[in-house]
């Protein structure tokens, strides 16, 4: 059995005017600026039985009509399974979305067409590209560079796991790099200007050191994990990629080797939710109609704001320092997800399916979903995972927000009462990131049993 693999890259910088996503509500963040630009960048992998590709989208997160029509070209194109393809995203704060997020940045239809377009291209020159590679996997643990951002000394993830695919003759043909942290640096630094941010860095400097390579970052559990708010100058926000980089190259150096079958699993996770209450429902409703009637602004963050923003001061400074400006973009929010959820929320199902998957490259197993997992449910994933080097790519065909702990749910935090809104889902339970841990480990050892 020979390995081969081929890997591409096509540019997703947006066009002028296309908005920046996240970062607060209606605050209409059109790039000004391009730092570095995005990029669709695909792997694609065969051991001459199966084949399957890997795409890692500079994006900040992508939803499952975006992935179908990606998939469904590099299918026609290719005859690659769709069940095979797997899209994930970086979830840089400065870059654009696929599928959109109500309220914190506006998707452009005709961006997210040629985006797709662009995603697909990278797939099928990857493909054409094949030749004999050997890979070599690795993992190294890279502690003080983040933290958990929802309580006090919380657990993080810290796990960098790495593979390089070598040429026959030596040479370096692609890096793969997964690791856990929002990509928000440069997002407090220069919001307004595009680029990859930690992860673009990241890519750069491994490209550097290997020469002629192209380098893959794949965003993991971090949706409870920041990198640490003293990188957020101008001063010191190269050094968490500079640290990521230099355990990368040092842990790749010890490399072992990771050659094997190529495989791909897919299944649909049901997972518990809790149906939004009428009473809910029309609190938010009532306190944002008299708000704006009012102009009111007394009391917000410790009413509206606590859960609608993790840093209440910070969203006044997004709204150009007018407080009441903030107010009225929260409420204006609140009459939004609230007119979207009183059509079906009596009636629609009380749980919700969405995709996991699975690659295996050799001793690499990727696996994926949709959500901003956190870091105790990353964690018991690789502590059941049959392979002995996983990455867990997360934002990963299609959008599902943010996937709490009890904690955070208990506490009914940005995470765990706000995100639904935006995605307008009903809110998890505590149940919900365990039943997905078990999708993700059982898709995981599909791709490991016998053939």
């Amino acid at each position: 059995m020979v390995l081969q693999a081929g890997i591409a890259r096509r540019e997703l910088t947006p066009f002028h005017g296309v908005e920046l996503t996240g970062w607060g509500y209606y605050i209409e963040r059109r790039w000004q600026a391009i730092r570095d630009p995005l990029y669709a960048t695909a792997l694609v992998a065969d051991d001459g039985q199966r084949q399957v590709v890997l795409v890692a989208l500079d994006l900040m997160v992508i939803d499952a009509a975006f992935t179908q029509r990606t998939r469904e070209r590099i299918h026609a194109a290719t005859g690659i399974p769709p069940a095979a393809i797997l899209l994930t995203c970086s979830h840089s704060h400065n870059a654009t979305a696929a599928g959109g997020l109500l309220g914190v940045g506006a998707c452009d239809p005709f961006y997210e067409e040629w985006a797709s377009r662009q995603a697909a291209t990278a797939a099928i020159l990857a493909l054409k590209q094949l030749e004999p590679v050997r890979m070599v996997c690795a993992q190294t643990q890279v502690d003080d560079i983040s933290f958990n951002r929802t309580r006090p000394n919380g657990v993080i993830d810290a796990n960098l796991t790495l593979a390089r695919l070598d040429r026959l003759d030596g040479s370096v043909l692609a890096v793969l790099a997964n690791f856990g942290a929002h990509p928000t640096v440069w997002t407090e630094l220069m919001p307004t200007t595009v680029t990859r941010d930690i992860p673009g860095a990241i890519c750069d400097g491994l490209e550097a050191a290997y020469p002629g390579s192209i380098a893959m970052y794949l965003q993991g559990a971090c949706g409870d994990v920041n990198f640490l708010r003293e990188y957020a100058t101008l001063e010191r926000c190269h050094e968490p990629a500079q640290q990521l980089i230099q355990a990368a190259l040092l842990a790749l150096s010890h490399a072992q080797p990771g050659d094997g079958p190529v495989q791909f699993a897919q299944q649909t996770a049901v997972l518990p939710t809790r149906r939004w209450t009428r009473e809910e429902i029309e609190a938010d409703r009532v306190a944002a109609e008299r708000r704006l009637r009012e102009n009111d602004i007394f009391g917000w963050r410790e009413t509206i704001g606590r859960s609608m923003t993790n840093r209440p001061d910070d969203m006044v400074k997004r709204h150009g320092g007018d407080e009441h400006k903030a107010v009225r973009a929260m409420c204006e929010f609140h009459l939004a997800w609230t007119d979207r959820m009183l059509v079906d929320f009596e009636t629609r199902p009380e749980v919700l399916s969405t995709e996991v998957q699975a690659l295996r490259i050799g001793e690499l197993s990727i696996v994926s979903n949709s959500s901003e997992f956190f870091s105790p449910f990353a964690l018991n994933v690789r502590e059941r995972s049959p392979s002995p080097f996983t990455m867990l790519a997360c934002y990963a065909n299609g959008r599902i927000g943010y996937l709490p702990d009890a904690h955070d749910i208990a506490a009914k935090s940005y995470a765990g009462y706000q995100s639904p809104k935006y995605c307008h889902q009903f809110p998890f339970t505590p149940d919900s990131g365990p039943a997905m841990c078990d999708s993700m480990v059982e898709v995981l050892q599909a791709t490991h049993a016998p053939s």
